[in-house]
């Protein structure tokens, strides 16, 4: 007669914990200097774009990136200067990538959270605890949020409180309602309540505001489209000059005034290019 062998298990123990590791990153987190707040938001684009590659690798990624493209237009028109946007144009195309897929996949998270908070209150009133509840709506809960409750269940298994398990997930996602929800649910721990009605509301707001910002996007799409078009318009009219006259910018960099008015366009373009982004950052906050 055959014999079960024992199922090991490991209990949660908070001794536990301390071996997780942190994300690897340029930045410390701090965010003093301006150098560490440009390291901290590259960062967070890594792994808010949910691309799965260390930082550093996508910095080279980059270097790689710009150096073809400038290797490439280096052949094809034999022109330092032309290289040299050429490897710049480059070096911008996967951080323009890593944006465009960090939007993405915010948006999936955003839609995902309400139905997600819905079942985490019909959990809550069979009358399990928070970190019950959290485990069975990781396992019902789509891509890619169900990566992040993964996460969380995967901290709390290991011994690590709520309020730590909870703590990287707003900054990993880049959500204000995530912020809201680990909010919610460590006071609710520390404190105790109605987490039912807490979670119900919870969810009503976030439908709400889901609502918002899609009438809030559709009353800005115009100015939103100008803004896009002001910054692509100044490289996509200098590209226009360089395919149809390559000795364009050699003849406007012989002179001193062309020069001048060069470098200063570049510049003002610059300026113009941040600060515009930095507007459509503020207006599309989720």
């Amino acid at each position: 007669m055959a014999t079960e062998l024992p199922t090991l298990r490991i209990e949660p123990r908070s001794d536990y914990a301390g071996i997780l590791r942190d994300d690897q990153g340029f930045g410390t987190g701090a965010g003093t200097t301006a150098e560490d707040r440009v390291n901290n938001g590259f960062d967070q684009l890594m792994v808010q774009s949910g691309m799965r590659l260390d930082p550093a690798v996508f910095l080279l990624l980059m270097l790689l990136s710009g150096v073809a493209l400038g290797g490439i237009l280096f052949v094809w028109q034999e022109d330092f200067l032309i290289t040299a946007i050429g490897i710049a144009l480059g070096f911008m195309v996967p951080l323009a990538v890593a944006y465009a897929l960090r939007a993405r996949r915010q948006q999936k998270l955003l839609t995902q959270m309400p139905d997600m908070v819905d079942e985490l209150a019909r959990a809550a009133r069979t009358g399990r605890s928070i970190e019950q509840c959290l485990t069975m709506v990781a396992h019902d809960t789509p891509l890619p949020l169900r990566e992040e409750m993964a996460l969380v269940t995967s901290r709390l298994a290991l011994g690590s409180s709520l309020k730590h398990a909870l703590s990287g997930i707003p900054e990993r996602t880049g959500l204000v309602s995530m912020k809201i929800l680990a909010m919610a649910l460590t006071v609710h721990q520390q404190t105790g309540g109605d987490i039912t009605s807490v979670l119900d509301r919870l969810s009503r707001t976030m439908r709400e505001r889901m609502q918002y910002l899609g009438r809030l996007r559709a009353a800005t799409a115009a100015s939103r489209a100008t803004a896009i078009l002001m910054l692509v318009l100044p490289p996509g009219i200098l590209a226009f000059f360089l395919v149809r006259d390559p000795d364009y910018l050699t003849r406007l960099f012989s002179s001193g005034w062309g020069r001048v008015i060069t470098i200063t366009a570049i510049i003002l373009d610059f300026i113009g290019v941040i600060w515009t982004l930095r507007i459509l950052k503020t207006s599309q906050k989720t």
